[in-house]
């Protein structure tokens, strides 16, 4: 591999490992502890692993043999559910249909797209509100919808648990979020990256660096590895995958929410081990026509919010203007 693609294997402790059980305490000095160890997180990398988090495995297990078995179908049987038909969307990415980081290749992975579940006579479908409307599901597989809608339910009650951390960790009211949790909307993508070539075009990575787009992104990752994180002296660091946790980031939202007080930071995947690599991010983005302005106690005094106030739903846009053009 390219000294370029290459990152430094540190221990895990390099990010750390918060258990969130406390969260779901009613003792609340056990959720403030949680709220303390996410500050020193958030304002270190935004990158953290979570334990404890109450998601069961037989959920992750069978979300995951859903997106293997899907990803081994015919190039043509996936197609049948080609993100290109969707007005929202949702379904299947091919391979190198992403370019994260400009100015690089495309990106070698392939995903497929899942958000809420909702039916063309929804308010915000008929609106054609931005990436909402119905998920397309592949017929060839009668579990794969009851498996992603689970795990996705799952994965939204978490966020909004860990929202409720992030307001004790901003000295906050807990339920500060809640209303940004209403109605709120969330992704899960399925992704699949072959193993890197050998043969590679210069700069061409799994998934260019780039910083998550909304609040939250929970991931699960496989056993392969390739995540990598930029460190504060601009070098890269593995995260490897830690048995039982998800490794958790801030997107660019909540740093715009913060005034850049919380980080939202660089990231990139690099499959160098020569095998399949399967992981299932879930980015919880929160309400649509929620407006984001800068936090009470996110400016020093005297010191003027950088981002004027902005819709959730304008802020993704932008965002996904970068990427997709």
């Amino acid at each position: 591999m390219s000294e370029v693609l290459s990152a430094k294997a540190v221990p895990h402790t390099s990010l750390p490992v918060i258990d969130v059980a406390g969260l779901a305490s009613a003792d609340p000095l056990q959720r403030a502890a949680v709220g303390a160890a996410l500050h020193a997180a958030c304002i270190d990398k935004g990158f953290f692993y979570i334990a404890n988090h109450g998601i069961e495995p037989v959920l992750i297990d069978a979300a995951r043999a859903e997106a293997e078995r899907f990803f081994a179908l015919s190039d043509a049987e996936k197609r049948q559910v080609d993100k290109a038909q969707s007005f929202c969307n949702r379904g299947y990415e091919p391979l190198r249909g992403q370019v994260l980081e400009a100015g690089t290749p495309p990106d070698l992975k392939e995903g497929f797209y899942i958000g809420n579940e909702l039916p063309l006579d929804h308010p915000r479908v008929v609106a054609r509100a931005f990436n909402c409307g119905p998920n397309q599901w592949p017929q060839q597989s009668p579990g794969f919808r009851p498996a992603m809608e689970a795990y996705f339910a799952a994965l939204f009650d978490l966020s909004k648990r860990l929202t409720r951390g992030l307001a004790l960790s901003l000295d906050l009211p807990e339920d500060h979020f809640d209303a940004f949790c209403d109605e709120a909307m969330g992704t899960l993508r399925l992704l699949h990256y072959p193993p890197q070539p050998a043969q590679a075009l210069p700069e061409q990575k799994g998934c260019g660096a780039h910083t998550d787009f909304g609040c939250l992104t929970l991931l699960w990752q496989d056993a392969i590895g390739g995540l990598q994180v930029q460190d504060s002296d601009g070098g890269w660091i593995h995260v490897p995958p830690l048995p039982g946790s998800f490794v958790v980031n801030l997107g660019d939202l909540i740093a715009r929410w913060t005034n850049d007080r919380y980080r939202s930071t660089l990231h990139r995947v690099v499959n160098a081990s020569g095998r399949e690599r399967y992981s299932m991010p879930f980015f919880f983005t929160g309400r649509p026509d929620y407006v984001v302005t800068c936090l009470p106690g996110c400016t020093v005094a005297g010191e003027a919010p950088k981002y004027p106030p902005i819709t959730v739903v304008g802020h993704l846009e932008a965002c996904y203007r970068r990427t997709y053009g």
